[in-house]
């Protein structure tokens, strides 16, 4: 994007998996060796997780507000250009000729200790680097939803893929009251992806209640 921007060869997107993974790999071994608390977030880290193998798209990084002047000045320093776009929430720079966002505001609100510190080590081709949990990256992607851009598709896949790491209650809890979300959600217990909450909380009255015990007397004579 921007100054960052290659033209294509052709109108089709190439198959770029392995260039994708290559500039994930390069960009935390540099946010690793710099100190700066980050996490694999986007695409890339769905396939950590075990989702799917072929990635078409960006690598997506959270970082902290307040570490973007030191972030940049270790890319820099590594030979890499990092440049602001129009977008206020994220910095670009490129890697194995992919693009690679560095995000330190999602959604609705910046990117916290508390998001990088629940993110999970995992291992990209080799190279241990901390990931977003399954439920954070599906909580971010469901609370992106709007009027204006709502690609229940996108999400399908991740939310099929990962539905046994994912803390559904969670994401009831932090995204359900959304109309969007919910649209989601109501999908995925249609499509038996997930439990129905409503039956969930039936079976668990109904569980509780005793049948009344038989006392034998009955009303003989």
């Amino acid at each position: 994007m921007g100054d960052l921007a290659e033209p294509d060869d052709d109108g089709l997107p190439p198959d770029r998996t392995q260039a994708i993974l290559e500039a994930a790999k390069e960009v935390a071994s540099l946010l690793k060796a710099g100190g700066h608390p980050f996490a694999l977030a986007g695409g890339v880290a769905v396939y950590a997780h075990g989702g799917p193998g072929t990635l078409q798209h960006d690598v997506d990084f959270c970082v902290l507000p307040e570490d973007i002047d030191a972030v940049t000045a270790t890319l820099e320093a590594a030979g890499l250009q990092v440049v602001q776009p129009s977008e206020d929430w994220l910095l670009k720079t490129r890697s194995q000729g992919q693009e690679v966002d560095l995000i330190f505001r999602p959604s609705r609100a910046p990117v916290s200790r508390e998001l990088l510190d629940r993110a999970e080590t995992l291992s990209v081709q080799s190279v241990w680097m901390p990931v977003l949990t399954a439920t954070d990256l599906l909580v971010g992607r469901l609370l992106a939803f709007s009027e204006h851009y709502c690609d229940f598709g996108a999400v399908l896949p991740i939310a099929r893929t990962l539905r046994e790491k994912i803390d559904w209650s969670r994401v009831r809890d932090e995204c359900g009251a959304e109309p969007m979300p919910a649209a989601f959600l109501f999908l995925l217990e249609r499509l038996r992806v997930i439990e129905n909450a409503s039956e969930d909380a039936s079976e668990d009255v109904s569980g509780d209640a005793t049948e009344p015990e038989e006392t034998g007397d009955g009303d003989r004579t």
